[in-house]
């Protein structure tokens, strides 16, 4: 070939590639973290509550929160506890049913229904089932393209207590997950094909209701995982574990995704001994040593996960109506309001979305070092049981989950011009 035709050929097929965006949609958020990047979103809702666009009320029983990807919307659910057959529901943006399919068996002992967002990269979505699973299904029609199971294939003990509850993170071309078993504690899957590509003894613990980050400090990538007492830090690239920090919970529940910025890590889980609360690790030697920096043994957050922005920490304790601001560096409360229902948050857009689980209000607040302000409040009137999936914000829509009902309410400022 014509070496004068090689450069502007390579740059037309590198212009090509960039054009054709990934579609990607993840739990908590495109980092795992709370936060949504959308901008135009109204600053006050009518007393009633912003408006809702649709609603979809045949979704079984589940917790799970929404994907949405390339204008659909993914989500799971339990239509018949009797035979405990979980199903994925394709909806569009209007809230129309465009298919839906079983994928397997899911968890109906307690707390009956899915636990674990799909995550969707592509034509790919990932599916963790609370029966001790992982699916991976073309997004066009549920077909199946693999799956691996905890117990047969990894040697996981058993199904933990309240169901396998992660949801799977996705690094590259790697999907990586916590089994809990003895050999295979946590394991990097190719993602296309589910075979293995390192498994970690790790501390060889059962495993634990959250789900695992990818962070970087310095050149060093990490996996933060956690099992039923640890917190542990693992070569993305190997499965080597670095380190172990102790972290326990009377019932061995760790359900909230684990935060990083600036070389520290948080980590909260809720217990009625106070044995471990609320802890901030430092991470030295690129990641590849911890130690605590503080600790708060009586902060207890359960499941309802945390938010950093800027310097603080935002987020409600268990089983109350206690929201808190707390300093990221000291550990400090600085804030406390005590006048909604505890439950998951949110943000976006310069403010904070709670939504409670007890009451299922959901809540827009207005919080920083000085005030936690809860500017407008709705509850929420349809669905039944446990107010537990975490709410979703996509393209100006807020998505609320209760149980068998999903909600599309518009949050977009109709005097603000985003495009």
């Amino acid at each position: 070939m014509n070496r004068k035709l090689i450069l502007p050929l390579l740059g037309l097929l590198l212009l090509c590639s960039c054009a054709e965006k990934s579609q990607y949609s993840d739990w908590r958020g495109p980092k795992r973290d709370g936060i949504y990047q959308e901008t135009g979103l109204l600053k006050q809702w009518p007393a009633e509550g912003p408006n809702l666009l649709w609603s979809y009320e045949e979704l079984g029983f589940g917790h799970t929160a929404v994907a949405v990807s390339d204008n659909r919307v993914y989500l799971t659910g339990i239509k018949d506890s009797a035979q405990s057959m979980g199903t994925l529901f394709v909806l569009d943006t209007q809230g129309n049913l465009l298919w839906e399919k079983a994928y397997g068996k899911d968890f109906t002992n307690n707390f009956i229904g899915t636990r674990s967002t799909p995550v969707v990269v592509d034509d790919l979505i990932y599916i963790g089932s609370g029966a001790g699973a992982v699916y991976c299904l073309q997004t066009e029609n549920g077909e199946e393209v693999w799956s691996r199971d905890f117990i047969q294939d990894f040697g996981a003990d058993s199904v933990i207590q309240f169901g396998h509850s992660e949801s799977a993170l996705i690094d590259g071309d790697h999907l990586i997950c916590v089994p809990g078993g003895k050999e295979n504690n946590v394991v990097a899957l190719n993602r296309f094909t589910g075979d293995i590509v390192w498994n970690s003894k790790g501390n060889g613990e059962q495993a634990t209701y959250n789900s695992p980050i990818l962070i970087e400090v310095g050149e060093q990538r990490l996996v933060i995982a956690m099992t039923a007492e640890s917190i542990m830090g693992i070569d993305a690239a190997t499965g080597e574990m670095y380190w172990r920090v102790e972290q326990t919970q009377q019932n061995k529940i760790h359900a909230n995704t684990p935060l990083y910025a600036d070389a520290r890590l948080l980590v909260s889980s809720a217990d009625p001994t106070s044995t471990s609360g609320l802890v901030q690790l430092e991470l030295l030697d690129e990641g590849k040593k911890a130690q605590v920096v503080w600790r708060d043994r009586k902060f207890r957050n359960l499941l309802g996960g945390l938010v950093r922005v800027d310097s603080c920490i935002y987020g409600s304790t268990a089983f109350g109506s206690d929201w808190r601001v707390i300093g990221w560096n000291s550990g400090e409360t600085l804030v406390r309001n005590r006048d909604l229902g505890g439950g998951s948050i949110i943000f976006a857009d310069k403010l904070f979305y709670c939504y409670t689980e007890r009451e299922g209000e959901v809540a827009l607040v207005d919080a920083n070092p000085q005030k936690f302000e809860i500017i407008s409040k709705f509850k929420v009137s349809l669905g039944s049981r446990e107010h537990w999936a975490r709410p979703v914000i996509h393209q100006g829509v807020l998505y609320i989950r209760h149980g068998e009902a999903l909600m599309a309410y518009d949050i977009k400022d109709p005097e603000i011009n985003i495009d």
